[in-house]
């Protein structure tokens, strides 16, 4: 192993003498010189806060940038120069497509204009009479720039107030303004009040302003009053406003077309005898949707203020229906005319084109684990938007799967078998309440059911009935809710061959995990994601649910533990899943996720049903092992020569920790470098799996009468691995190779390995799936 270390650091380290040997100065063209960079010094006369902002927003103003560089070398540049040769060859042309540069040169260089941007920066920052510089530094074949600049004491706020007017409109914005983030000795900052003017337009927008614009808005600094570098700042509306633009409106009509033609932009003729409900009138050729339901979706009423932000909401809200595939909403101005408490006057049209009403469709899986099993599969769906004309959505599928063991070894001429049914039907708001109860998007209440068969050849078959009641809504922009308040499941084994008799026989635990038919309790989860907001440099995402099962049925039982003749689940269950990216540059992120779940049964159950325990492992786990091999602690399945290999590893606690790098490739194509660790552990006694286990240092258990296991650290796994991600417009297709580099099933003294290159078992794992890991 140590021979192997010194192989591969030889390498690297020949690698980079190899790179350094291969200098670009040789390149560079008679009478140029290579652009090497610019220093920015800062002198100032007195002193202020916020200097060290200032300066990073002047340095990023500097320009052009120069080549990168990387251990202080260039290689972008050097296989772009390398690239212009007669003959390149096909890995130099690689090189230059997917990482080189051009070459930035002195020539190109402006530091005059450089100078003028600093300069007009530093005034926008209120650093006025200011003074630039530049000296270039040159050498033979590289040059760069010193700038320095000379700041002035800024210029800081002493009073921001309204100009008087008699129009409406000013008696709002003095309302406005005392919310302002402008505050007393602010220094003067252009992109600030370029802000608050906006902040007011946007107010101004929700208070029935329907023309107002932010250039109409204009401020004006007076430092006339001051000796010591202060102001004060006014704010007006520009002389010669048109009228229409300072003055509130209000909605008068609406009018909405349920069946609306985006292709043919038919709009009904006749507008003769409209079915209206609460003053809104609903015009359809063809009846589509019913007026009094779809009426509640709409926030806003005849006689209201116009408001920008609540006409977008219920936008939103009408797209999230799932019965359209186009939602337009029109504003048409009927009355312009200015009194003294007149309100311009504006007709609303709301324009709806449905989705198609009925769809098939159909997918075909060919599946290949990494534990062998290989196999088809097919799903069909058929949906029904808008079944009973108020936006329901019925969601019918069934799928079909086979699986077989086509190698060699203890689980050969094993075949696994899945089928089932299942049924969604979605109303778009919550039964019984009205959907105005939750402002920012439409409630949905879900109502499911399927039946489910898994068949294991020589081993048993396991139906499954499941049926929930639950309710999903968005609090706002971040934050998810899903609660089922019923949620029932059913299961039976049957066909238990003897040879599977005998493993539940030896193996109480597992005997226990599929006893447990009925499960019946509340579910509730909840998300807080900002990933999809690409305006966030650091986006978080927090995610928990908690699953509590069997307490009513305790109330019911008589204290049996059985419900129509059958055991029934007891148990509480949590998990927590946090995320945190890092992005920069173009397309690269960093991403770190932990993840944490527990469950303990209680009452009548001494275990979690299996279904309901933590597995680890896999595509979207610890990408290193074979999905669900984990666990439970150090549990080895390949030291037992059964076929209890074929099961899935689980425990009722789970830890996790994930680090993730993510850059681009070419086009399409995306990288990423990831190191992830974690295991499942049972917390309590089980005696059953150590006679199981032939290694005499099994420990499956982190917490034993109580206490906790001190040195549960030693039975995480980990492992180090690479991918490629073929992303296109977020549909990822996912490919990661990984290898272990910590292995807890290994006695004590040997688990960590060399990832790729080590001795040990599970050198390499390949994972195939569709989407992000996380």
């Amino acid at each position: 192993m140590k021979k192997s270390i010194i192989k591969y650091l030889f390498l690297f380290g020949l690698g980079i003498f190899l790179i350094q040997s291969c200098s670009i100065e040789k390149y560079i063209p008679e009478g140029e010189r290579l652009y090497t960079g610019a220093q920015l010094e800062l002198d100032t006369i007195g002193e202020f806060k916020g200097l060290k902002d200032v300066k990073t927003e002047l340095v990023n103003l500097i320009e052009p940038n120069p080549n990168t560089r990387f251990l202080g070398m260039r290689p972008a540049l050097f296989f772009y120069y390398k690239a212009q040769r007669e003959k390149p060859g096909f890995i130099y042309r690689f090189l230059n497509k997917s990482f080189g540069e051009e070459p930035v040169y002195f020539s190109e260089v402006k530091p005059e204009k450089v100078e003028e941007l600093l300069l007009n920066r530093l005034d926008n920052n209120g650093f006025f009479y200011s003074q630039t510089s530049s000296e270039p530094v040159l050498k033979e074949k590289y040059a760069s720039v010193n700038y320095a600049a000379t700041v002035p004491q800024p210029y800081t706020l002493e009073n921001y107030q309204l100009d008087n007017d008699s129009l409406p409109i000013y008696r709002e914005m003095s309302e406005l303004i005392k919310d302002t983030p402008l505050s007393k000795n602010d220094r003067f900052d252009l992109d600030l009040l370029k802000a608050e003017r906006e902040r007011l337009d946007f107010n101004l927008k929700q208070r029935g302003y329907y023309n107002s614009q932010a250039n109409l808005l204009i401020f004006e600094a007076d430092t006339n009053q001051y000796k010591n570098r202060k102001y004060d700042l006014f704010l007006r509306l520009k002389k010669e406003v048109p009228k229409k633009s300072a003055m509130p409106y209000t909605i008068d009509s609406i009018t909405v077309y349920p069946n609306y033609s985006v292709e043919g932009d038919t709009i009904p003729k006749s507008r003769q005898n409209p079915v209206t409900v609460n003053g809104t009138d609903f015009i359809q050729n063809e009846y589509f949707f019913k007026p009094e339901l779809l009426e509640t979706y709409l926030l806003f009423k005849e006689g209201d203020l116009y408001n920008a932000n609540t006409s977008k909401i219920t936008s939103d809200r009408l797209a999230s229906l799932g019965s359209y595939k186009y939602v337009n909403i029109q504003y048409t101005e009927l009355d312009t005319t200015m009194t003294d408490g007149d309100y311009g006057s504006l007709a609303a049209e709301i324009y709806l084109a449905p989705l198609t009403k009925r769809s098939l469709r159909a997918e075909v899986q060919a599946v290949t684990k990494s534990n062998g099993f290989t196999g088809p599969g097919v799903q069909l769906t058929y949906s029904n938007r808008n079944l009973f004309k108020g936006g329901e959505t019925l969601s019918l599928s069934t799928h079909f799967s086979y699986e077989s063991q086509l190698s060699s070894g203890n689980n050969s001429n094993l075949s696994s078998i899945a089928y089932g049914i299942k049924g969604d039907l979605i109303f778009p708001r919550t039964i019984p309440f009205s959907p105005r109860n939750f402002r920012y998007s439409v409630p949905k209440t879900k109502i499911s059911t399927g039946i489910d068969f898994l068949r294991r050849s020589q081993l048993f078959t396991l139906s499954s009935i499941n049926g929930s009641f639950g309710y999903t809504w968005k609090e706002n922009k971040y934050v998810y809710h899903q609660l089922d308040p019923i949620s029932i499941n059913y299961s039976r084994l049957s066909n238990v061959t003897d040879e599977f008799q005998t493993i539940l026989d030896d193996n109480p635990f597992l005997r226990r995990s599929f006893e447990q038919r009925f499960i019946a309790g509340l579910m509730y989860g909840f998300t807080y994601d900002e990933v999809s907001d690409l305006d966030k440099d650091y986006p978080i995402f927090f995610s928990t649910n908690m699953d509590i099962a069997g307490n009513l049925f305790s109330l019911l039982d008589g204290g049996s533990g059985t419900i129509i003749g059958s055991e029934y689940a007891q148990y509480a269950k949590v998990d927590a899943d946090f995320r945190f990216y890092l992005r920069w540059g173009k397309e690269q992120s960093l991403v770190t996720r932990v993840y944490a779940g527990w469950g303990v049964p209680y009452g009548n159950s001494e275990t979690m049903p299996f279904i309901k325990q933590f597995f680890s492992g896999g595509p979207y786990s610890v990408r290193a092992f074979d999905i669900r091999s984990l666990g439970p602690g150090n549990f080895n399945a390949q030291e037992n020569e059964s076929t209890t290999d074929y099961f899935d590893r689980s425990g009722n606690l789970k830890l996790e920790a994930n680090l993730e790098y993510r850059f681009p490739i070419y086009s399409y194509l995306k990288g990423a470098l990831f190191v992830d660790a974690g295991n499942v552990w049972l917390t309590g006694n089980y005696d059953e799996l150590e006679a199981d286990q032939q290694n005499s240092n099994f420990s499956n258990t982190l917490f034993t009468d109580g206490k906790f296991e001190s040195d549960w650290i030693r039975e995480v796994a980990a492992g180090f691995g690479f991918g490629a991600r073929v992303d296109i417009q977020n549909f990822v297709i996912r490919l990661d190779l990984a290898s272990p580099f910590r292995i807890p099933y290994r006695p004590v003294n040997d688990r960590w390995n060399i990832p790729f290159f080590g001795d040990k078992a599970n050198k390499m794992t390949l994972n195939f799936a569709i989407g992000y890991p996380f």
